[in-house]
C-alpha cells in the first residue's frame, strides 16, 4: 500500500512512529468530525492509518497478502453508530495504539535491531502519551515523592509561573529539558517530570522553540497553533481562548 523505507536506526524508524501518530490523532480529536463521516457502516471493512507525512486515511485494507506493513484493525465503521462516540473513538484509539507499535517493531525486525537498539526505541516511544490518553484526555503529569535529593527539581518547577488566566494566552509553555533519546533512567525522572506540561494537548508532541503556541484559558493546557488552526494575528484578538474539547462542551451544555 505504501512504497519504500528507508528508516534503519531506532530514531528513524521512531521518526516514523511520531509522524504516524501526529496523523491518527489529527483524526480523533481536531479533525473528528470529517473522520466520523468517512467511517459508513454501509461500506466495506474499513480501517484508518496514520501516514509517514503526519496526515490520515480511512481505506480498505491491503489487497496483497500477506501485507507490506501490519495492517490496522478492520471494520472500525461497523462499530460507529452501535456505541457512544466518545466510547468508540477511545476504541479506535486504543487499537491504533497497537498497531502502531506493531509496525515499529516491524521495522525494528527487519532491520536487525539488537537489544540495545529495541530498548532505545521502546524508551521514546514510551516517552510519548498514548493515543488513548491524549484522546480521552487521561495523559497526567506523573507525581513524584520529594526527598532530600529532589531539592533541585522542586526549584527548577518552583521557577517556572503558573499559568493565570489574567496573563497572555500566547506565551511560550514550559520548555521540557532536553533528555537523551535512549531513556537512561538516570535523566528519565526529569524529563518525564517537566515534559508533562510541555505537550500539545491536540497531537501530544513536544513544545519546539521556534512553534507558535497558545494556552487554552479553561482548561489551561497547551496546543500548537496549527493544530487548532489559530494564527499568531487571530491570536492578538481572542480576550479568553477555548480549546475544541472546552468550546464543544459549552455548546452541548447550553
Amino acid at each position: 500500500m505504501e512504497g519504500a523505507y528507508n528508516s534503519r536506526t531506532p530514531e528513524e524508524v521512531f521518526r516514523d512512529f511520531r509522524a504516524r501518530r501526529a496523523g491518527i490523532v489529527k483524526a480523533l480529536t481536531t479533525e473528528v468530525e470529517k473522520f466520523y463521516g468517512l467511517c459508513d457502516p454501509e461500506k466495506e471493512n474499513l480501517c484508518l492509518y496514520g501516514l509517514p507525512n503526519e496526515t490520515w486515511e480511512v481505506n480498505l485494507p491491503a489487497e496483497e497478502v500477506p501485507p507490506e506493513l501490519p495492517e490496522p484493525v478492520l471494520g472500525i465503521n461497523f462499530a460507529r453508530d452501535g456505541m457512544d462516540e466518545k466510547d468508540w473513538l477511545a476504541l479506535v484509539a486504543v487499537h491504533s495504539d497497537a498497531w502502531l507499535l506493531a509496525v515499529s517493531f516491524y521495522f525494528g525486525a527487519r532491520f536487525g535491531f539488537d537489544k540495545e537498539s529495541r530498548r532505545r526505541l521502546f524508551n521514546m516511544i514510551n516517552n510519548l502519551p498514548t493515543i488513548y490518553e491524549v484522546v480521552t484526555g487521561t495523559a497526567k503529569k506523573p507525581t513524584k515523592e520529594k526527598t532530600p535529593n529532589s531539592s533541585s527539581k522542586s526549584n527548577k518547577s518552583a521557577s517556572k509561573p503558573p499559568l493565570r488566566h489574567g496573563e497572555p494566552h500566547i506565551k511560550p509553555p514550559p520548555k521540557p529539558k532536553e533528555e537523551d533519546e535512549s531513556g537512561d533512567e538516570e535523566n528519565g525522572d526529569v524529563g518525564e517530570e517537566e515534559q508533562g506540561s510541555a505537550l500539545c494537548g491536540s497531537c501530544g508532541t513536544n513544545y519546539g522553540p521556534d512553534e507558535f503556541w497558545i494556552c487554552c484559558d479553561v482548561c489551561e493546557r497547551w496546543f500548537h497553533g496549527k493544530c487548532v488552526k489559530i494564527t499568531p494575528a487571530r491570536a492578538e484578538h481572542i480576550k479568553q481562548y477555548k480549546c475544541p474539547d472546552c468550546g464543544s462542551k459549552r455548546a452541548r451544555g447550553a
